[in-house]
């Protein structure tokens, strides 16, 4: 099922009209309007992905979640050690 679209009007500096119809015309997208789509879907995921980088950056200053992940970690350390053993073991079997 295609997507609902919506008419709308956007003002284009010349040269990136220029640079778009030219895009076009070498086969780079199939019309003006598929360009714009793909470079907005491209730009909103851009700033989707620039919020989520922000997100975890602050966790580096939040002394709340940097404890609780270094008590996770100590919680974890046994099984992830016996888990490593386990693989390592395994791994040198099928070298054999």
């Amino acid at each position: 099922m295609a997507a609902e679209t919506v008419r709308t009007t956007v003002s284009l500096p010349t040269d990136l009209l220029t640079a778009a119809d030219r895009a076009v015309r070498a086969g780079e997208a199939r019309s003006r309007n598929e360009l714009v789509i793909n470079a907005l879907r491209r730009e909103l995921a851009a700033i989707e992905r620039a919020a989520i980088d922000a997100a975890f950056a602050g966790m580096a200053d939040d002394k709340e979640y940097l404890e609780e992940a270094r008590v996770i970690s100590e919680e974890f350390a046994q099984a992830d050690w016996e888990a490593f053993q386990i693989g390592e073991r395994e791994y040198a079997g099928k070298q054999r």
